[in-house]
């Protein structure tokens, strides 16, 4: 009986300890374009113009919006289980006094995320939202740049 590649050659999934702990020796930079999704460290495209100007009228919106109701994050991770740690593009975050130094939020502190999507709409409807959905996260809402449109989900499930 011969062995299939799948029998050979397994990928090594690094759990958010081994990511942070990356990032703690510098083997992955502040400035670097990466998330943990599923174990695996993903590189994200640069951020272009509508993109970030975009993600910058969205959190101000917001931000005037719920005032100090809740938190509005901007690019910064969310832990939502060992293997994930994602940074949506915006994350509206139930308030805390340290505003979250002490840890990551984990989905039972979030209210909603919003991700932007420039270029990259199919990994972030494909992959990040059942993500989102798995770990309960309550509402998330996808911007499309390109085609103009903001796709609003809601009632998270085990399969999406």
């Amino acid at each position: 009986m011969s062995a299939t590649a799948d029998d050979l050659y397994h990928r090594h999934r690094y759990t958010v300890e081994d990511y942070e702990r990356m990032g703690a020796a510098g083997i992955l930079g502040e400035d670097d374009r990466v998330e943990l999704i599923e174990g695996e460290i993903i590189d994200m495209p640069p951020i272009g113009s509508p993109h970030g100007g975009s993600v910058n009228r969205i959190a101000q919106k917001l931000t005037l919006a719920v005032g100090d109701r809740a938190i509005v994050a901007v690019q910064n991770p969310i832990r939502l289980d060992d293997f994930s740690e994602p940074q949506p593009d915006i994350a509206l975050l139930k308030p805390r006094e340290d505003f979250y130094a002490a840890r990551h939020p984990t989905p039972d502190d979030v209210l909603m995320l919003i991700e932007v999507a420039e270029t990259s709409i199919r990994y972030d409807r494909d992959k990040k939202l059942p993500l989102y959905a798995r770990a309960g996260i309550p509402e998330v809402w996808l911007v499309d740049i390109k085609a103009g449109r903001i796709t609003r989900y809601r009632d998270p499930s085990d399969t999406g």
